[in-house]
């Protein structure tokens, strides 16, 4: 199983998507500021709280939400879960 996420930084007030097969220890490399492979969420610090998942059964499913969800239209979506939060 593969899930495609969105989590949001409240101090900086920044949107991240993406996708992986392990969601826990993705979101805590989202919060690590010591690693280095994700260079847009250390920028921002830690603080990033998962705000959406979707589980999928492939990856290529993933993939191809990842990109639909970081589209106009995704981000719109996205954006009210935040307000209404």
């Amino acid at each position: 199983m593969f899930y495609v996420y969105a989590i949001y930084n409240l101090l900086h007030q920044k949107i991240y998507i993406g996708q992986t097969y392990d969601l826990d220890k993705r979101i805590s490399e989202h919060n690590n500021i010591n690693n280095l492979e994700h260079t847009y969420t250390r920028k921002f610090g830690p603080g990033w709280k998962l705000i959406y998942k979707e589980k999928l059964s492939t990856r290529a499913e993933a993939l191809k939400r990842e990109k639909q969800l970081k589209s106009y239209q995704g981000r719109l979506f996205i954006k009210k879960l935040i307000t209404v939060a």
